[in-house]
């Protein structure tokens, strides 16, 4: 089946028909909630709008930890519910929704009891095990001191004594947000990043659509539809507050903090999780790198832009030292992102005791919120703010399907990766490129092999960016819906986190490439060019960040 591609063109037809339409849901936010409940929705057969104001998974989506997990800790809080549910979620994606795009990762725990800790660990990630559903994973293993060292040289001895190996999931968060969007696209949904809600239409007090700023052109548009849906994440207290009602909940932006090493530096076979003394610790494989984190501190600045600030990088530093053999210093660091979790509000201040919990509500006539939750159970968040639509509609709809609709390009995808040794030798790419491609399309890669064949130079690796390929950064604006260089270096690849020059040294030659597909000239690619550049520095530094792209003149 040949995929909707999200192009330019795609975009002008879709703002068309916005204007034109009067839609049974208009969804509000363009991370994974906001796209899951765009497909949720045109997968019951309601018509649907999606809106993000800058790219999917510009917030909150692109800058987790990368994990599909239960929430290993949360069992120690007694939230089995919680767990259970997101086991569940993983255990769908892994092996119905989206095997080309969640896989299984392994995990180290490190225990420094010798008699009552590893009894009690044992006892929770057995549950863990049996709670993620009959041979989802792998089960736990217990390992001794000398066993956990050879999985783990990069551990100082003195840094446990003994371990328990366990099995949870990982994804590109950015990719997998977008591969959802496009799925609800495939289904007939109009989707249209770089169009920003500014107000809310009203019929008296119900709520009857949103003004839509066309952030490319200027235009506004009136989008009319039956029942706004809000996913606005860390954006949540701000579009209740166009209301002009009371919010149905608050929100307290807790931020996490990621480091990138290179892999090399921290010898071992496995991730690492251990605790620590306000939080937990992971060490993430990913790629040739691994991500080190994570934070979790109140944020009470503005919800654009978090940035990491130089205590939050020197807490992550002496966290994974205090376990490593041979510490990480700041030479290491090849890459830093920030990212704000949606949490609901309640009485306590330290956001590490915050539900991770979602909540759905309906504060004003014809406008539905959902908030909360975490990435792992995007797909329940967003069925239960659809099931609150469907109660307020005068037809009657169906329940949800999207436990059992494959997400683009899981379809043919095994049979493809069977296939990949043919597939290497027909497009002259080594196997291993290959593998690449079907880990992130996908039985799409048949679409960025044809550019390919259609244009052999495209073949080649992006300088400055070797893991990817130049058609990668093509077809990422012809089929994904990148606009911008951003959103090329930062989300549909993830070179701004991956190079150590944040993929400066690539800027040039991906803005080149996309400059025809995206009608560029010279001026504009050196704009994108400088805009990225003055980014990175920003984040870097910690500093604020530039302004979004602005508003151009219709």
């Amino acid at each position: 089946m040949t995929s909707v591609a999200l192009g330019p063109r795609y975009r002008e037809d879709t703002l068309r028909d916005l204007a034109e339409t009067e839609f049974d849901v208009l969804v509000v936010g363009g991370g994974i909630v906001g796209a899951g409940a765009a497909l949720d929705a045109i997968s019951r057969g309601l018509s649907v709008a999606l809106v993000e104001a800058r790219d999917w998974a510009a917030g909150t989506s692109s800058r987790s930890s990368k994990l599909i997990h239960g929430g290993l800790r949360y069992l120690e809080q007694r939230d089995f519910g919680l767990v259970r549910e997101a086991l569940r979620e993983r255990s769908l994606l892994l092996h119905r929704l989206a095997p080309h795009l969640v896989r299984p990762v392994q995990f180290l725990y490190p225990l420094r009891n010798r008699v009552w800790e590893r009894a009690y660990v044992s006892a929770g990630v057995t549950l863990y095990d049996s709670m993620g559903g009959s041979r989802a994973l792998p089960r736990h293993r217990q390992l001794t001191r000398r066993g956990a060292l050879r999985e783990a040289p990069a551990l100082r001895s003195d840094a446990l004594v003994g371990a328990i190996q366990y099995y949870d999931a990982q994804v590109d968060d950015a990719r997998y947000t977008m591969m959802v969007a496009r799925t609800a696209a495939q289904y007939g949904a109009k989707v249209a990043t770089r169009a920003e809600m500014t107000g809310f239409l009203r019929e008296g007090e119900r709520v009857t659509g949103a003004h839509v700023l066309d952030l490319e052109g200027g235009r506004e548009i009136a989008v009319r539809a039956r029942r706004v849906v809000c996913a606005t994440g860390v954006w949540t207290d701000g579009a209740q507050a166009m209301t002009g009602s009371r919010a149905a909940f608050g929100v307290q932006a807790s931020k996490g903090v990621h480091l990138v090493v290179p892999r090399d530096r921290i010898p071992m076979d496995t991730g690492l999780i251990t605790r620590t003394s306000k939080s937990v610790l992971f060490i993430i494989p990913w790629g040739r790198h691994w991500l080190v984190g994570t934070t979790d501190t109140p944020h009470e600045d503005g919800p654009d832009e978090p940035v990491a600030a130089h205590t939050d990088i020197g807490y992550l530093l002496d966290q994974a030292n205090a376990v490593l053999r041979t510490p990480l210093t700041h030479d290491d660091i090849e890459g830093v992102y920030a990212g704000l979790r949606p949490l609901l509000s309640g009485e306590m201040d330290d956001t590490t005791r915050l539900s991770r919990e979602h909540a759905v509500a309906e504060p004003v006539p014809g406008m539905v919120v959902v908030t909360g939750g975490k990435f792992t159970t995007y797909r329940v968040m967003a069925r239960d703010a659809v099931d609150v639509v469907a109660e307020g509609l005068d037809d009657a709809v169906p329940a949800s399907v999207t436990g059992r609709l494959p997400i683009l390009g899981a379809v043919g995808f095994e049979v493809l990766w069977n296939e990949r040794r043919r597939l290497a030798a027909d497009s002259g790419l080594h196997v291993a490129r290959v593998e690449h491609l079907l880990h992130r399309y996908g039985s799409c890669a048949r679409e960025v092999l044809d550019l390919i064949a259609d244009d052999p130079v495209l073949g080649a690796p992006v300088p400055g960016a070797e893991d990817y390929l130049s058609a990668e950064a093509v077809y990422a604006v012809t089929h994904e819906g990148a606009l911008h260089l951003e959103d090329v270096l930062a989300r549909r690849l993830r070179i701004s986190i991956e190079e150590r020059d944040g993929g400066i040294a690539a800027a040039s030659h991906v803005a080149e490439l996309l400059a025809p597909r995206l009608g560029w000239g010279r001026e504009d690619v050196a704009d994108e060019i400088k805009r990225y550049v003055l980014r990175i520095a920003a984040e870097r530094r910690g500093g604020p960040a530039v302004p979004e792209t602005p508003v151009t003149a219709a």
